[in-house]
């Protein structure tokens, strides 16, 4: 039975007021809905229009912010500027030092503002989008630098009467076809064929593929299987070498990508913590199932990455070393990588 939005929000308050560290999404999982009918129960949310195109556009206006995008098992946290942003069609980009997203729109479905006194000087605001299937996209949080009065624009010039949402079912995970039914020596021809590591998600889909699948059918000496917990020396290594790094991370709707060095490393319980002063990953390493570094052609030579999956096939996270286009890879960062434990002494 659906329940009225004073009484979710009363049910939530009932939580926190148990647990006062309690995250939205873990209550919003208690109380058997999905995150954003939760926060459009927020008395202090405000429902802004589905415009895309404009509501990017004015992210630009509010100075420094905090771009968080998460999946079930990471989450990756970015302060910097919200500006370069172009747009074609359902394809978005911010192209930034900090604030560096690919943005897939038509997953975009339902978006807020939200402001949260936390004490008598100090407010919480943020915009928050959702996909149809109640999960959070794409947040933006504003800093102690950011314009209030942009967000304040923003929230009067794009709000809308909110409407009762309408949640589908997050559909089960399509089953990967039968080894035997796939054109192995096609595919691995077309991977060494590769010029561009971008074209890799097109060769999946010429050959019906998951990723992890493509990696087990992969070539010899482009993909194997590392330790689950293999991101944690790496991540290590990687500040005491001070080998620059991409982290590219999110979810079916957003991107995010931290390009740069990584300092401060820290575990705490199941979560490995980057803890820097622009740019926080916590990664829950329990959540991991696979771990697998794979080599790609690219556009000036050979690309290692580290990929990791949860227990569904979903990517978690992907790691390679920091590079320019037209440029080869850190011998720094192959080094990393080539010293990862191999998962059961074997290299496909």
């Amino acid at each position: 039975m659906e329940r009225a939005p004073e009484a979710l929000w009363q049910a939530f308050a009932a939580l926190k007021r148990d647990m006062p560290q309690m995250r939205i999404r873990d209550a919003a999982r208690q109380l058997a809905i999905s995150e954003a009918e939760l926060v459009a129960a927020d008395p202090d949310a405000v429902a802004l229009k589905a415009d895309w195109p404009t509501l990017l556009m004015a992210m630009r206006t509010l100075g420094p912010v905090m771009a968080l995008t998460r999946n079930e098992a990471c989450v990756h946290e970015k302060i910097g500027l919200y500006d370069n942003i172009s747009i074609n069609g359902n394809m978005g980009l911010a192209l930034n030092p900090e604030i560096d997203l690919r943005l897939f729109l038509s997953h975009w479905k339902y978006v807020f503002a939200v402001e949260h006194r936390q004490t008598d000087d100090k407010v919480q605001r943020s915009i928050q989008v959702f996909d149809r299937y109640g999960e959070a996209i794409h947040k933006i949080f504003l800093t102690l630098q950011s314009d209030v009065s942009a967000f304040n624009s923003v929230k009067q010039d794009l709000q809308t009467t909110l409407l009762p949402l309408v949640i589908d079912t997050v559909p089960a995970s399509s089953v990967e076809l039968p080894d035997d039914a796939i054109d192995v020596v096609g595919l691995r021809a077309g991977w060494l064929a590769l010029k561009d590591v971008h074209d890799f998600h097109g060769l999946l889909t010429q050959h019906k593929v998951s990723r992890q699948q493509a990696f087990r059918l992969a070539p010899e000496g482009h993909a194997w299987t590392v330790a689950k917990d293999a991101i944690e020396p790496l991540l290590h290594c990687a500040s005491e070498t001070e080998t620059p790094i991409m982290v590219f991370a999110g979810n079916r709707g957003c991107i995010q990508i931290h390009t740069g060095p990584v300092h401060r490393v820290e575990r705490l319980g199941p979560w490995l913590n980057v803890l820097d002063p622009n740019f926080n990953l916590h990664l829950r390493t329990d959540l991991i199932q696979e771990a697998w570094v794979v080599k790609k052609p690219g556009d000036c030579g050979m690309l290692t990455s580290l990929e990791l999956f949860d227990a569904h096939g979903q990517s978690i996270v992907t790691l390679f070393g920091e590079r320019k286009p037209g440029k080869p890879e850190l011998a720094s960062w192959v080094k990393l990588v080539s010293e990862l434990a191999v998962e059961d002494g074997d290299v496909a």
